[in-house]
Parts: structure tokens; sequence; C-alpha cells
């Protein structure tokens, strides 16, 4: 087989281990990629950055076409039909860790409240794809009351608990997973406009880390103005990567489009499209995931009998993520005064190229005497639960 030439997102993780021995890989910025950077190219990979249609690949030699992301509302899969241009994507790759992320912000939110049991918290989960779904049986797992919002899914039949989207906005907690959607029957663009967000009030929590673009960024911003006022953790914006700055200030939590950015959810979609490609050049895959993850920066964690289980489970999620501390770092971009600087943007895209290693809950061991009611919830949560003797030091 003649080398591939490759050119790819400077973003995606290993790829030269998975497909380096494939041809030559050119890294790119994505949201700065043009038709010149493929004349010489046979294989495109992207993430969700980068808009793939006729406009970037008319008229040149690419034959594939990858993204190591969930999405592909970036992607005009007619147009690659019509080309004959073969397409893989990564669903589900970073389920687990848009999970984790909002775990960790519902378990911050539940400490802010003072809430040391989870009888009674509703929590409603609009889209319940890839990500929502797991979402759905992670919660329900927990013994949360969940209500879902996907319209299309319960026409096809699936067995959730479906709710209309009123009832929806009603929970404690909202969480928003679905793509972004222009037209068709059900659009998700500005699915929460004045309208519906009008119904949140200031003991709710509203989570946005699916699409920025599916809740009104200007009639969020005025809601949050008004008096009564939701609380609002957004990880992603309409206009990236130019957030509205007094959107940033007005929200709870603020992060920049990272809850799918665990060494796993990153390193799983480069996987998933080094292997499409290697199926599509007929050339067999030799290099293991497990194998090229690096070290997480916490690997164990001993639990005490002190301590009611949403308390251990916080001091678990926290252990392996914080969202506090990319809050922080985008508050200093905005701070500094870089994020409204058009030039300037890949400062919003730096803080997701140079992201520090974050690992999944299974990555970190919890210790915990066999018999103590946390286990549970620790091990529903996705944590790694070794069972201890009481004698066990």
């Amino acid at each position: 087989m003649a080398p591939l030439r490759i050119v790819a997102d400077e973003n995606i993780p290993l790829l030269e281990a998975f497909c380096g021995h494939l041809g030559p890989i050119t890294r790119v910025n994505g949201r700065a990629l043009v038709k010149d950077d493929l004349q010489d190219a046979d294989v495109l990979l992207v993430r969700s950055v980068t808009r793939v249609d006729s406009n970037l690949l008319a008229r040149t030699p690419v034959k594939f076409v990858g993204t190591a992301t969930i999405g592909t509302d970036h992607i005009d899969l007619d147009w690659l039909q019509s080309e004959k241009i073969a397409f893989s994507s990564a669903p589900g790759c970073n389920a687990a860790s848009v999970v984790q992320y909002v775990l960790s912000v519902l378990s911050l939110y539940l400490q802010r409240n003072q809430r040391n049991t989870l009888d009674g918290l509703s929590v409603g989960v609009i889209g319940a794809g890839n990500v929502g779904g797991r979402l759905v049986q992670v919660l329900s797992g927990l013994g949360t009351l969940v209500r879902v919002s996907d319209p299309p899914l319960e026409m096809s039949g699936a067995e959730l608990p479906f709710a209309s989207l009123e009832e929806v906005l009603a929970c404690d907690v909202v969480s928003l997973h679905t793509p972004l959607i222009e037209s068709g029957a059900h659009p998700t663009r500005h699915l929460l406009g004045h309208r519906q967000l009008e119904r949140l009030e200031g003991h709710q929590l509203l989570i946005n880390s699916g699409r920025g673009a599916v809740v009104d960024n200007r009639a969020l911003l005025s809601r949050l103005e008004q008096p009564n006022a939701p609380l609002v953790a957004l990880d992603v914006w309409e206009n990236e990567p130019s957030p509205m700055l007094e959107l940033v200030d007005r929200c709870w939590l603020a992060t920049p489009h990272i809850a799918g950015y665990s060494v796993e959810g990153k390193s799983r979609g480069t996987e998933m499209i080094a292997r499409a490609l290697h199926q599509w050049a007929g050339v067999p895959m030799t290099a293991a995931l497990e194998a090229l993850l690096p070290p997480p920066p916490v690997t164990g964690l001993s639990v005490s009998l002190e301590g009611d289980p949403l308390t251990i489970l916080h001091r678990a999620l926290m252990t392996c993520y914080d969202p506090r501390d990319d809050d922080a770092r985008l508050r200093k971009l905005v701070a500094d005064g870089r994020a409204d600087d058009a030039a300037d943007a890949p400062s919003f895209d730096g803080l997701r190229k140079h992201y520090p290693v974050r690992r999944e809950p299974a990555s970190l061991k919890v210790r915990i005497e066999e018999g103590n009611e946390a286990a549970r919830i620790l091990a529903r949560a996705g944590f790694n639960v070794e069972f201890v003797g009481r004698d066990s030091d």
C-alpha cells in the first residue's frame, strides 16, 4: 500500500501512535484549516471546530474523512456520500467524560445547597443519545428522579422516562445533550429561548455541555440579569472561541468546551477513527489504547467510615475532576482581557490544546470497607471500587 497523506487537527491525541505507520501526518489548526492545506491529502481527520463540506473539500484528493467526536453537525454527510468520500465518526467516545463533568457539577450544586441525600432530587435530561442516554442510566442508578425530553427518540419507541419539555424544565437540574439541528421536524437551535428560560427559577441549575447554540445566549444573559435567576453551568457557547463575556461573568460555572476532554474520552475518539481508517485502507491496527494512556494523577483513594455517602461521592468526584479549576482558567482569560480580542481567539482554544491530564472515575481505585453504603453509589458513578476488610490498613 502506498503511504497515505494524512492531515489532522492538532488536538487529536495519540494519532501518531495509532496511524503513524500509514503515512506522514501533517498537524493543523482545525479552525484555520483551508482548502489549500488539503491539496496533497488523502485523509482528513478533524474535531468539531472544523466545518467539512464542499467549500473545504471540493477539488481536493481527500478520500477519507474522520471526526474524533460524537457529534457530526459540522460535517456535510450528504455531500461526502455524493462524492463517495468515506466517513467515520466516534459515537459515544467521550460519553463517560461528559457524564463525569455533569456529575461533578451536580455534586457541587448539592454541596452548595447542603443536600446530603438524592431523595426527591429531579433531573431533566434534554437529548438522550450516546451521552444523555448514559447520563440517564447513571442518574437513575443513583436514585434520582429523571425526566427525559427527546421527541425523535420517544417516537422511535425507546423505553425511557419521557416527559414534555415543560415538565423537564420544571426539574431541579436541567442538563442539555442534544446535537445542533438547524431544520426539520425537531430543530434544536435556540431550543431554549426567552420563553423557555423564563420558566427557570432561582432554586434550579441549568447545565449545557452539548452544543452552545441550543441555548439562545443573549436570552440567557437577559434571564440571568433578572431576579430569581437559575444557576447556570456552561461548557459550550455560541460564537466559540469568543464567548459573550457578560455571560461568562453571570454564569455560576463557565468552562471552555472541555466536558468531554478526559484523556480516555479524547483517546477513544482517536482509536475509533483510526480503526475505521485502517479498515478502509485494508491494514490491520496493532496499537492498543490502554497501553498508550498516561498514568492518572491520583491512582487510589481510601474511604473511612466517617461521612455520609453523598459527601464521600463528592470527595471522590473532586479527586478525579473539579470543574472549578477549568472555571478559574477561563475567568482568568476574561480578566486578562484576551478572550474578547478576535486576533487572540486561540486563547480560548489554547485552554483546550494545553488541557491538563484528566482521567475518568474508572481510573481511580476507591478502597472501601465492605458493607459501607457509599460503595453502591461510587460504583454507579463509575469508580473502581475495591472492598477491604475491617482490619486492612
